[in-house]
């Protein structure tokens, strides 16, 4: 079964387009390291909570939007070795393709797909 990374950021608005840039550049690693896809979205309509939310999470500003992205891996083992690869692959160094937004804000996990429909 397929396994998923996922990713949740704040982003401001003013960087979409360097987001988008850093974005792709990272999805040719990823692809080259064994991924199968990888999506990215901005932010159309994500409220905010009470108490739980996606802007809460990433502790979103008014002038940012909240990023929500994925990457889908044949399995777990293709995924820990991909993400090997790719975190020692100097295209994904700040230097080479610097995140534009606040990287200690980013949410990140790996999880098992359970069901698809």
């Amino acid at each position: 079964m397929n396994y998923i990374d996922g990713f949740v950021a704040a982003v401001p608005v003013k960087n979409k387009d360097a987001y988008l840039a850093h974005a792709k550049k990272a999805a040719d690693v990823f692809m080259e390291h064994g991924a199968l896809n990888l999506v990215e979205t901005w932010g159309d309509d994500v409220p905010d909570g009470k108490v739980t939310s996606f802007p809460m999470a990433v502790q979103c500003k008014e002038d940012e939007a909240v990023v929500f992205s994925w990457i889908t891996w044949p399995s777990k083992e293709a995924r820990d070795l991909g993400m090997q690869k790719v975190m020692q692959d100097e295209r994904m160094t700040n230097q080479s393709n610097p995140m534009p937004f606040d990287g200690k804000r980013l949410i990140y996990g790996g999880f098992q797909v359970v069901l698809v429909v």
